[in-house]
């Protein structure tokens, strides 16, 4: 057994020799570190389950496809958009250990990766040289019916979550986000949300158990880690803590029949009555209800060249149809839904409605881990709402985004359940007193610095524009919508407060007990990126 061991070593050693012969050379002293860095990585990895085929350097023909197959923000992938040396896409924990151990003893910056759907990037690129762990390998999904739980790995994606909990059982679900392609590990560990958030709140608030690899390498759970670093794993970023490999989460009951429909508004057709109304409904009506309102800019069917503000009504209901047109005819006639708008369905094909793919579109395209849409370039930032909007100052909004033309609000409701967790629950302190988040967004397809500016701007104005009708002091907004506009953290000598700009913004009062629980368990900050939680200053 020793001997096959010293064998497999053997020919290891003679993989790493070919995969750092074949690493640029343009920089001889962090090229030796990148190589002294690779050895590590293939003594530091299990026999049983070698490393090298788990590494991509520049100069393998895969790394561009590699890297490129889980970005899904444009604008941080362009020719001058640095990239990194090296690419580990994880077989195995003990592949996650050795990235750990080797990269902290190189003193080197790790990107953690899961569905590459960070709004700013982070997961994947770094002003400063950087390696990526890629966690795309790690997606088993165990569900277990009887106990109601799962357990699901960081690299999983929603899509393929939502397939499995619903081929085991027509009565389950997970409340969580309603893109498909978005990676378990970044959403759950950000406090990620979806349209059963009023009825059984956040994905944090349905998560029992994790697993994770602490700054020591050692592969931790609940009972383990201790309940400070689990609550922190919970809406705080898990890319500050460490990196979690699974989370178990509760399942929730959902009926075999929903009902979704999705209408659409204009100001010629109502909309801003409409929209008043939605406030005053959205946040308080039958937990069973989301709907969500989007805002964007359209050409005016009556007048040529005239633009006109649409509000489009998408909502999904746990319960049919009939029961739906009531409640809404006494509690929000407004809207007049009509039987025609709504299509009952199974909670596992809304998750299509929801992400525009044609319903009656076989389930098994959940599988697939590239977007249906295009990639874009994008931009996004958040705001949350605490008093309804005057009508006058819905106009003036209406208004300034028909004069940008080219953005886009979501509202998504809060009330429900939301209300019910206490603020200090988990990280996520967004809860009662919020009557709906706000994105703002700008969405382009043509490159170039002078084209982004101009759309990243307008993202801007419309932002600057909503401040009196959005949360002060602070001025709150959600993590898992990053936006580098808070603040960006270099991670030196004003890290903490570099670090507490963005973090009062995204945690409230929760920030500081982040700020000790990441003192405690990665006390030399290793794990860092742009907008992390920091160590208290020394």
């Amino acid at each position: 057994m020793v001997v096959r061991s010293n064998n497999i070593r053997t020919l290891a050693s003679i993989i790493v020799v070919l995969i750092v012969s074949l690493t640029p050379c343009s920089v001889s002293s962090s090229n030796s570190t990148h190589k002294t860095f690779i050895r590590c990585l293939v003594n530091h990895s299990e026999p049983s389950h070698p490393i090298t085929s788990a590494l991509y350097t520049p100069n393998n023909a895969l790394f561009s496809s590699v890297l490129d197959s889980y970005v899904r923000n444009l604008r941080f992938n362009t020719s001058t958009t640095r990239k990194p040396y090296l690419i580990i896409t994880a077989l195995h924990v003990s592949h996650v250990q050795a990235a750990i151990v080797c990269g902290k003893r190189h003193n080197l910056q790790m990107k953690i990766r899961s569905g590459g759907h960070d709004y700013e990037g982070v997961s994947y690129w770094a002003e400063k040289p950087f390696f990526i762990l890629d966690m795309f390998n790690l997606r088993s999904i165990e569900v277990d019916i009887e106990s109601e739980t799962a357990w699901v790995q960081a690299g999983a994606q929603l899509g393929e979550v939502y397939y499995n909990i619903a081929k085991k059982s027509k009565n389950h679900g997970f409340p969580a986000g309603v893109c498909p392609t978005v990676g378990v590990g970044g959403h759950i560990s950000g406090g990620g949300y979806g349209n059963l958030m009023r009825k059984y709140g956040l994905s944090v608030d349905n998560v029992i158990d994790a697993q994770i690899v602490d700054s020591q390498g050692r592969l931790l759970d609940r009972k383990s880690m201790g309940e400070d670093l689990f609550w922190a794993i919970r809406g705080g970023g898990g890319a500050s803590f460490g990196v979690v490999l699974a989370y178990k989460i509760n399942l929730v009951k959902i009926p075999e029949k929903v009902t979704v429909f999705s209408v659409y508004r204009t100001l010629e057709q109502n909309a801003t009555d409409i929209v008043y109304n939605w406030q005053h409904v959205a946040p308080f009506i039958d937990n069973d209800l989301f709907i969500r309102l989007i805002m964007d800019v359209v050409n005016a069917t009556q007048n040529n060249g005239t633009l006109t503000l649409r509000a489009n009504f998408i909502a999904l209901y746990l319960g049919d149809s009939k029961t739906l047109i009531s409640l809404l005819e006494e509690k929000f006639p407004q809207l007049g839904l009509k039987q025609e708008d709504c299509i009952e369905t199974t909670w596992l094909q809304s998750v299509l409605f929801w992400t525009n793919i044609n319903i009656s579109t076989p389930v098994e395209v959940l599988l697939d881990r590239q977007p249906q849409s295009p990639v874009n370039f994008l931009k996004r930032k958040s705001d949350y709402v605490k008093e309804p909007i005057p009508k006058e100052g819905l106009e003036g909004i209406f208004k300034k985004m028909i004069e940008l033309k080219d953005t886009i609000l979501y509202f998504n409701p809060y009330g429900g359940r939301m209300g019910e967790v206490p603020s200090t629950a988990t990280p996520f302190p967004h809860r009662a007193g919020r009557l709906w988040k706000v994105q703002y967004q700008a969405n382009w397809r043509t490159p170039g610095e002078g084209v982004a500016d101009y759309y990243i701007d307008l993202t801007r104005k419309l932002h600057k524009y909503m401040t009196p009708y959005v949360s002060k002091n602070p001025r709150e907004a959600f993590f898992n919508y990053k936006d580098l506009d808070l603040g960006i953290n270099h991670n030196g000598k004003k890290s903490y407060q570099e670090g507490r700009v963005y973090g009062v913004e995204y945690f409230n009062e929760n920030f500081n007990r982040l700020v000790q629980i990441k003192t405690k368990v990665d006390p030399e900050n290793f794990f860092r990126n742009e907008q992390s939680i920091p160590t208290l200053p020394h």
